[in-house]
């Protein structure tokens, strides 16, 4: 497997408090990584290290030569003061054409939105329209921050099933942060339960199962995940003999 970022040791102290203390994390090709924790785990801090918008106090980061990653953050608080349509904004500080802006626009299902106002989208319009931004560049490697934290449960539904979509067809690595494992447990190849350091990582239906998982989340949260991927299972096997 070819590694796209390497993380090793990566340490962040903030008013002599360790926001990280020896993470390790290796995203290589293909891999859909969701990581997990608490609030205040330190989760958003670990994505900025990985992307060197934030030093790290101590450890190592390496990243493959040139790699492309496409990044998704919680929220964009438009400006209504400052009128732009969804349109101008996909082109701003991107070097895409409009073939290229046409077929993402269609891939994320935004290209009837194109001409609105980006201050009058919806939760989940503007979300998509963050994600078809982040697409723009063809990224190796997909970075999205509790992209669906702001929505209604149809929105984080249809956004993550969009998401497994474009994973699958574009072929490409995703990081996440999430809050929502019952809905990303069919796409996601490995959890990292993060609280300052790495609590557990591995499978899914393997973490769900760990100590360190039921310690943090709680025994009802483990057994809904059993129930959810036991439910999953099943009616994917009832589907394969259809």
């Amino acid at each position: 497997m070819d590694a796209l970022i390497t993380a090793e040791n990566i340490s962040v102290i903030r008013q002599g408090k360790h926001i990280l203390k020896d993470v390790a994390v290796t995203v290589g090709t293909r891999d859909f990584i969701t990581i997990i924790g608490p609030n205040g785990a330190g989760k958003s801090m670990l994505l900025k290290c990985l992307m060197e918008f934030y030093q790290p106090e101590g450890g190592h980061i390496s990243r493959k030569k040139n790699l492309k990653i496409g990044y998704v953050p919680q929220r964009l608080m438009p400006d209504l003061t400052m009128p732009i349509t969804v349109r101008r904004f996909l082109h701003l500080r991107k070097k895409s054409d409009s073939t290229s802006l046409q077929k993402t626009a269609q891939e994320t299902g935004i290209e009837n939105i194109l001409n609105k106002q980006l201050s009058v989208l919806s939760g989940g319009e503007l979300q998509r329209v963050l994600l078809a931004r982040s697409l723009l560049d063809n990224p190796e490697l997909l970075i999205l921050d509790e992209p669906a934290q702001n929505l209604d449960l149809s929105g984080q539904i249809s956004f993550y099933k969009l998401l497994e979509k474009i994973y699958h067809e574009r072929q490409i690595s995703i990081l996440m942060v999430s809050h929502d494992l019952h809905m990303v447990m069919a796409s996601t190849k490995q959890v990292i339960c993060l609280f300052h350091h790495i609590c557990c990582s591995g499978e899914p239906h393997a973490v769900t199962q760990d100590p360190e998982f039921i310690s943090l989340f709680g025994h009802d949260m483990a057994n809904m995940m059993a129930i959810y991927q036991h439910s999953h299972n099943h009616k994917h096997n009832g589907e394969d003999n259809v």
